[in-house]
């Protein structure tokens, strides 16, 4: 399939494995469904209170097979680069957070980012959060300007 050459361009392969600090991402699929459902559902009041979910539209409850529908929705976007969705693994492979690089509506930035961590993993959270502003910041991705809340780049 061919790349959005608006967001990335065509030979862009984005990177499948990201250290940051004890977490691993990985790009987001159905193999992770169930630790990826225990993981938001256990902090739903968490993930509403972070940066870059302002209107507490998301997360809402849903089933594990609507989970497992949305989860094969974001592996699409990353195969046909319309997007890309990281789960964040701890060093056991428990997913702890997800990391979302989708097209910017803002007309300013070329990317918008939106991050969580578990609500048991809130202690480390601006320094995983610096850590994805400097990743997107540096030469492994294509875009001169990345909205992530709070921080702008």
């Amino acid at each position: 399939m061919s790349a959005n050459p608006s967001f990335v361009p065509a030979d862009f392969e984005p990177p499948t494995e990201f250290t940051v600090g004890s977490f691993r991402l990985e790009p987001l699929g159905p193999q992770h469904n169930e630790r990826d459902y225990a993981a938001w559902m256990s902090s739903i009041d968490h993930i509403r209170r972070s940066p870059g979910f302002p209107d507490g539209n998301w997360p809402h409850e849903m089933s594990p097979e609507e989970n497992l529908a949305d989860l094969e929705r974001h592996a699409g976007h990353f195969v046909e680069r319309k997007g890309f969705t990281y789960t964040v693994l701890d060093p056991t492979d428990d997913v702890v957070g997800c990391v979302y690089i989708y097209p910017a509506k803002d007309g300013v930035h070329a990317a918008v980012v939106p991050s969580r961590l578990r609500e048991s993993e809130a202690a480390v959270d601006d320094a995983f959060r610096r850590a994805i502003a400097d990743w997107m910041t540096s030469d492994v991705w294509p875009f001169e300007s990345v909205l992530y809340e709070p921080l702008l780049t």
